[in-house]
Order: structure tokens, then sequence, then C-alpha cells
């Protein structure tokens, strides 16, 4: 199962005003595995950004005054992003200012939803966790995931936090090494298993069987074999 963990960064809040995507980070999972295929970019948004968003992602328009347009990379975009089931936190945020810009193109160019089906982390938080804090980096502190060199939110980071933390959620940990930089389609980088006990408790002793019981259980298994007139499959098997 081919799996994108998405985040965007954008100039405000609310596509009906008119705002923009100015960043949109992708991290690739193949069967629960962190392939190092990552797709992200910068957008020039052709307006001004919000000043409680800059404040947010700290992206001011200086810097993107030379980034592409959103028009100039959609076809890579989508061709990263089609047929996957999209991660994302808070996912009608997201894919909302995506259907807005695919929109804007006036190019026939479809839906995210019809391209993708998605995955919303928020929901799923607040169903396993109901009543607790469940943003991002909440999830982060209940984890024990490391987010402490992200003093700014920023698209590729946050996916990447993100992808971390959806494979605790759904059952395994994936560690990704985030002190490396990742320029557009991707460097490898190495993943690994991550198994942790409860606080306080040791890992269970493994207890072999002794000369004894293994005589015992051989002595069971020839009575069995007498008794049916022929051995255990599982005999047959090995013979």
């Amino acid at each position: 199962m081919r799996q994108v963990v998405l985040d965007t960064e954008t100039t405000g809040l609310a596509p009906s005003e008119d705002h923009r995507v100015i960043e949109i980070g992708c991290v690739e999972l193949e069967d629960r595995r962190i392939t190092g295929r990552d797709w992200h970019f910068y957008l020039n948004p052709e307006r001004d950004i919000d000043e409680g968003a800059l404040q947010v992602h700290g992206i001011d328009s200086q810097f993107l005054a030379d980034k592409p347009v959103f028009a100039d990379v959609v076809e890579d975009f989508l061709a990263f992003v089609d047929g996957a089931e999209l991660v994302i936190h808070n996912a009608p945020f997201d894919v909302g200012f995506l259907n807005h810009e695919l929109a804007l193109l006036d190019r026939d160019l479809g839906t995210i939803e019809e391209r993708c089906s998605i995955l919303d982390t928020l929901e799923m938080a607040r169903r396993q966790y109901p009543g607790q804090k469940n943003s991002q980096d909440a999830l982060c502190r209940r984890f024990g995931i490391d987010n402490s060199h992200r003093e700014l939110h920023g698209a590729l980071l946050d996916a990447q936090l993100l992808a971390e933390v959806y494979l605790v959620m759904t059952g395994g940990q994936t560690r990704l090494s985030l002190g490396q930089e990742h320029g557009g389609a991707a460097g490898a980088r190495e993943a690994e298993p991550v198994r942790r006990l409860p606080a306080g408790r040791r890992p269970l002793p493994v207890v072999r069987a002794g000369e004894g019981e293994l005589a015992a259980h051989r002595e069971r298994l020839e009575a069995i074999a007498a008794q049916r007139g022929e051995p255990a499959l599982w005999e047959a098997g090995s013979s």
C-alpha cells in the first residue's frame, strides 16, 4: 500500500478569502515503511501573507518572490500523489486549500478526493484519545517523538513528524533522522524499527523446556500416533 503523508502552509486560514498555498511537503510510505522519497516545494502565492500566518510558519513574501507558482509544479505534484492514500492532520484544511489551487487553474484537473483516498489523523486521534489534546505537537509529546528542533511550522518537517506519529498510532514506529536536509524528490535515509516497553516493565524471560519435559512431550506424541495409526501431520511433514 502506498501512502503519502502531506502538509501545507498557507497565506491565511480561508480559501474562500482567496488565501493560497505557499508550501507543500510530502513524505512517501510504502507498506508502512518510510521510503526516503519526499516531494517539497515553496510556492509564490502572488498575494500578501496574513500576519497571523507569518507568525506560525515564518515564511515571508520576500523569500517566496522567486519561487514557482502552483501552476508550474501542479503536474509534478499530482504525479507524486495520484492513487495514494493521503495521510493528513486536519485533512479538510489542507485538502480544501489544494482543491482551491486546482480550481483556480481552470484546467479540469478534478479534485484531490477524486485522485486519492484521505486519512485524517486528527479524526483518528480524537477517536483513540477522546477528551484529550490531539494537536500534532500533543501527539508528538504523547508518543515520545522529538520535535524540539521545530521552532516554526514547516510543511516538509511537519509531514516527517506526522509520518512518525501515524506509524505509532497504527501499531508501530519507524525512527526517522530529521537532522538531515531534504530537497525536492529525495535522498535515501535509513529507517529502523523502535520497540518500547511500558515504563517500569521488564522484558519477559524466555523459559525453555527441560529434558524431562521434552521426553514427556515425545511420549505423548508417540501415544497419539499409536492410537491414530499414523504420525501427526507435523511429524509426517518433517520426515
